[in-house]
């Protein structure tokens, strides 16, 4: 998987793996939708797609004291892709004390599987252009790909605490050949698009950033039919508001990814409608940003179609379906042009929207997909 379209399979009918780790949360109500979605496809394109499940996160340490249970690990490996929900709950969010917490088992699967891009697709659907705080002359025409850094930077860098407890420091750390492979990939990617990479740092303050920009510069030469921008990451918090058009391919760090993806959310709508994701060179770990969201949680409000898109994600990227995952975001979005939302995504700007709870959405693509 060393290429953003990296085709591994035919359509001849494919045998593959899938793994199903659910998590925490809303993750366990949007996943079973992703995976229905690909059980359809399977059905009518003839696939053979085998289903496991795994635990990780919050309800893993329930059961087992650890986040990624040495069973769960080696059923990923041992997958084709792995569909994943989201982990997290608010014990661990009003208790930074404590050791063991949800997120060193997604940290540790990325490190594990070599997971070390994460590919957020920001592309508005047309009936969700009232769903965004942007105004939709600003919105509309978006299409961004970023690509994020996932496995160095302040998240695995060593990390310290004083002695007396009053200090404490993140080692942001960066490798040559880690920025390498990602700014490969992405100008990859750049090739079959627009053919324009801005890449984000914080080179003039940040050590670890200048080291970025030196090697996106030399691998820049190897792309000369690719244009090249170099933004500072505050200036592209702002752009991406401003005018999100301006962007097509954005690579950077995982911190800067991390926060900058959360924020195109908004061009998109809502957390809820993306999807991403995470690559190496063998195993694709897909799943919706929007994370466990515990208020929310079991009471039928999620919205699924990230988890759906999710699914489409990996039919592309890990299978080489192209026409199987065109065919299940084309029913998402025959959903929306029906006037069907969740809650998260109704606008109230048109009598003819329909609100609709977590399982009543799902089933809405699933009827657009037959």
């Amino acid at each position: 998987m060393k290429s953003y379209h990296s085709s591994t399979v035919t359509n001849n009918g494919s045998r593959k793996k899938i793994l199903v780790i659910p998590g925490d949360g809303i993750g366990q109500e949007v996943t079973s939708w992703g995976k229905k979605v690909l059980e359809v496809i399977a059905t009518n394109y003839k696939h053979t797609f085998t289903f496991d499940e795994g635990i990780m996160g919050h309800v893993a340490i329930e059961a087992t004291g650890n986040p990624l249970p040495d069973e769960t690990l080696e059923k990923a490996r041992k997958s084709d892709a792995i569909l994943f929900g989201a982990i997290g709950h608010a014990k661990y969010d009003n208790d930074p004390t404590l050791k063991v917490r949800p997120e060193q088992g997604l940290l540790k699967i990325r490190k594990e599987l070599g997971l070390y891009a994460n590919l957020r697709p920001i592309k508005l659907f047309d009936d969700l252009l009232q769903a965004s705080s942007i105004k939709p002359e600003i919105l509309q025409g978006a299409d961004i790909l970023f690509f994020r850094e996932l496995t160095g930077d302040v998240y695995f860098g060593e990390k310290k605490r004083s002695e007396d407890r009053t200090s404490a420091s993140d080692l942001m750390i960066y490798h040559k050949y880690e920025v390498e492979r990602i700014a490969r990939m992405a100008y990859e990617a750049a090739r079959t698009r627009k053919k324009r990479l801005c890449s984000v740092d914080k080179a003039n303050v940040l050590e670890a950033s200048r080291l970025w920009r030196e090697v996106v510069q030399e691998i820049a030469k190897e792309y000369p039919d690719v244009e090249t921008e170099h933004m500072f990451i505050d200036n592209a918090a702002m752009q991406l508001i401003k005018d999100p058009k301006r962007f097509d391919v954005v690579v950077t760090g995982n911190l800067f990814g991390d926060i900058l993806t959360d924020e195109a959310s908004q061009i998109a709508g809502s957390m809820g409608m993306l999807a991403s994701a995470s690559v190496g060179d063998a195993i694709g770990f897909y799943e919706p940003i929007h994370g466990s969201a515990h208020d929310i949680a079991g009471k039928g409000l999620a919205n699924p179609l990230a988890s759906i898109l999710s699914a489409a994600l990996l039919l592309d990227i890990s299978f080489g379906l192209k026409d199987e995952s065109q065919r299940v975001i084309k029913a998402v979005d025959a959903t929306l042009r029906q006037g069907y939302r969740t809650m998260d995504i109704a606008t109230k700007h048109t009598a003819n929207e329909f609100i609709l709870g977590t399982d009543a959405m799902g089933a809405k693509v699933l009827d657009n997909l037959n």
